[in-house]
Order: structure tokens, then sequence, then C-alpha cells
């Protein structure tokens, strides 16, 4: 196992905000990926009175060999669920809300109509709200993806996650060009919403790779790209197989951006729903 650079290590402090959003969660019993993930930046988006809600259970239909989302059988649909989180955003006076869920292949539309119940539930009460969606590939289907796009969010997200080489290995139920496709289905429908991905890196992948992909996403219109280091959350995960520098991030940060995306967010810490807001931000 390799050991951890100092650069990825970090002190946590107590904050009151914490146990606020905590019992906000368990009240309105809530999930969020933070939890579900282990995202090593949970306790500053608690802190901020933010996080990112996941729908549709705890529960997810694939197991991808670098997620910490448990894999069994799937949970049944809260139906009341969009109408919680609604309620969550604006106690928690959020203007800008990340949702995303576990896969659901499951589901005829792979979840997608609970999505869309979401996004509006969260624009009706909260009108000034910004909406971003991290959608799983709904098994490629557009007839489900067209139920989130008419919804109005205004992102939506789906990770392609790693390089094509390495997702036999790494997300073996996943496939890349599908994946690619979702991407260039969202501008296809909805030219007015922002796309976005996020990938891992430290997975074993080369640097030529990591081009090829930005160049791919840039193929199929992506517009907003994360870049941040892979974790493994335990022994019995996919291995980290290198540690990426800041100063490399940087560099990919820079290549980027210099390919065309709209905006990009690369650092050892980044996560596809961390920090969100800044891309519309970025825009204002």
């Amino acid at each position: 196992m390799l050991e951890k650079p100092e650069w990825l290590k970090r002190t946590y402090r107590e904050d009151p905000n914490l146990k606020y959003v905590r019992q906000m969660l368990s009240t309105l019993h809530l999930n969020t990926i933070c939890d579900e993930a282990m995202c090593p930046n949970f306790v500053d988006c608690f802190s901020k009175k933010t996080a990112t809600f996941m729908i549709l259970g705890v529960n997810c239909t694939r197991n991808c060999r670098f997620c910490n989302v448990t894999n069994s059988d799937p949970q049944r649909i809260d139906a009341d669920e969009p109408k919680r989180i609604a309620e969550a955003v604006s106690k928690l006076g959020l203007k800008y809300v990340v949702i995303t869920s576990v896969t659901r292949d499951d589901l005829p539309d792979g979840g997608a109509a609970h999505f869309a119940a979401t996004i509006r539930s969260i624009h009706e009460l909260n009108p000034d709200t910004a909406v971003e969606v991290l959608i799983p590939d709904l098994l490629g289907d557009k007839e489900a993806l067209k139920l989130v796009t008419d919804a109005n969010p205004e992102v939506i997200s789906h990770n392609i996650e790693t390089v094509k080489e390495l997702y036999d290995q790494v997300r073996p139920q996943a496939i890349y060009e599908r994946s690619l496709d979702v991407l260039k289905s969202i501008k296809e429908l909805a030219p007015h919403i922002r796309s976005k991905t996020g990938i891992m890196l430290g997975l074993g992948e080369k640097t030529e790779q990591v081009y090829e992909v930005m160049d791919d996403l840039r193929a199929v219109g992506c517009e907003f790209l994360t870049i941040g280091q892979y974790l493994a959350p335990s022994a019995a995960h996919y291995p980290v197989q290198e540690y990426i520098t800041p100063d490399q991030f940087d560099r990919y940060g820079k290549i980027a951006e210099e390919k065309g995306f709209a905006f990009v967010a690369s650092a050892p810490f980044v996560r596809s729903s961390y920090n969100a807001a800044e891309a519309l931000e970025a825009e204002a």
C-alpha cells in the first residue's frame, strides 16, 4: 500500500454546523453521498451547511471497485423524498444544490422520474436555487434522460470517472462510450443546460490517456470538468496506483482549459460535487 503524501493529510476541527446538518438529515430521513462515499470533504461541506443529497436509497445495483456505496438489493422508491429534499434545501438556505443517486438498473427509467420530481420540488419551494443533478448512465435510455432535461435543472453531471482503458478493471458494469453518449445527449436534448463530468486520477492511467478523455469529452460538448485524486475507501477496494502531485493537477487543469472547457477544477481533493457552485459563479 502506498503511503499517503503530506498534501493529502488533513486535520479536522469541530464545528457547530456539523451537528445541525446531521440532525436535520436525520429528522428528514435523508441520505448524502458525503457519508455513503466517505468523501474527504464532508466536514468542510457540513461546516458550511451544505451537503450533496443522495436519492433513491443507499443500495446500488452496481459494484464499481472504486466506490464505497453499498452494492445490495435496491430499496423501494420513497415518493415523499423530493419534498423533503426541497425542505432541507430551504432549511440550509442553499442557493446551489447537488443531487445524486445510487444506480438503479432495476427501474425501467433508471430513476429518472424521481430525479425530475426532486428537481421540480426544489425549484418550486426554492425558486432562486440552482440545481445540479449528478446522474447515472440510465443504461443509455434517452427517453429516460429526457425526463431529467425536461425538469430543467441548471446543470446535469454524469461522471466519466476514469480513462477508457481502465473501465474493465475499475467499473466493469459501465461502458465508456455509453457515458460519453449520455453527455452528448444532454446537449442534444437541452442545449441551455450545462453538462459536467468528473474523472479520478491515480488509478494507473497514463498522461496521454487523460488527454484523450478530455478530447472525447469536448467532442460531445461537455463544458464543466472536475479532476481529483482517487482515494481507496478500504483495502478491499481498487488500490491506489499513484498519488498525483498538486503541480501535475495544475498542469492537467491548464491543458483542460486550453482544450476549451468553460470551467475546470483540478486538485487532489476536488470532487465532482465539492464547491460545485463555482462553475456557474465563474460565468456570472
